[in-house]
């Protein structure tokens, strides 16, 4: 596996293991804690690009 998967996958085991201990402090739930832990990923992914899309439109000057 090259560097940049690695990177990528070590960086979402981070991102899900995050996720559902958050979940699970707030929930005290295991069921509840891993499936937003699955949820929230993909969530996040449609949220990352719409915010990319907004920016992309952005006037390049910046907002005045």
């Amino acid at each position: 596996m090259n560097k940049m998967a690695l990177k990528t996958t070590s960086y979402g085991v981070m991102h899900f293991c995050v996720a559902v201990t958050v979940a699970y402090a707030v929930t005290q739930s295991w069921a509840a804690a891993i499936g937003i832990g699955v949820l929230e990923p993909f969530i996040q992914t449609i949220a990352y690009a719409l915010h990319e899309r907004a920016w992309a439109r952005a006037p390049a000057g910046g907002i005045a």
